[in-house]
């Protein structure tokens, strides 16, 4: 497993743990997170912790199940796809996710989502 594949995996565990200060320490200063569609773009390292805490407070648990990685050790990016579970009210709610990571001195200087929220909202009754 190579670094940045490597680092990927911690953050992913991070958010199973719940801990923001662990999940938010894996960004640059600079940073830069886009939740395809959810809107706005979270520019920066306390932007981005505004957004994480949110999806943290907003389930009981949370697990990342990724299902496939890709890496292209020559730009720093690690792609993943994953099924995204919030448990909320008592049930689990899943999403399917596409991430895209950019990497540089071995934090993330760029994180993309892309989900269908049509497919998540088909959950909520």
């Amino acid at each position: 497993m190579s670094r940045n594949t490597a680092i990927i995996d911690s953050f992913v565990e991070a958010w199973g743990a719940r801990d923001v200060d662990r999940i938010v320490s894996h960004f640059t200063d600079d940073a830069v997170y886009v939740n395809v569609p959810i809107e706005p773009v979270h520019k920066g390292r306390d932007a981005i912790r505004q957004a994480i805490e949110g999806f943290v407070a907003m389930g009981e648990d949370i697990d990342f199940i990724v299902h496939h990685t890709a890496e292209n050790p020559a730009t720093g990016v690690v792609m993943n796809e994953r099924t995204d579970r919030f448990k909320i009210g008592g049930e689990w709610m899943d999403a399917a996710v596409m991430g895209v990571f950019e990497l540089r001195d071995g934090k993330i200087a760029a994180w993309r989502d892309y989900f269908d929220m049509a497919e998540l909202m088909k959950q909520v009754s």
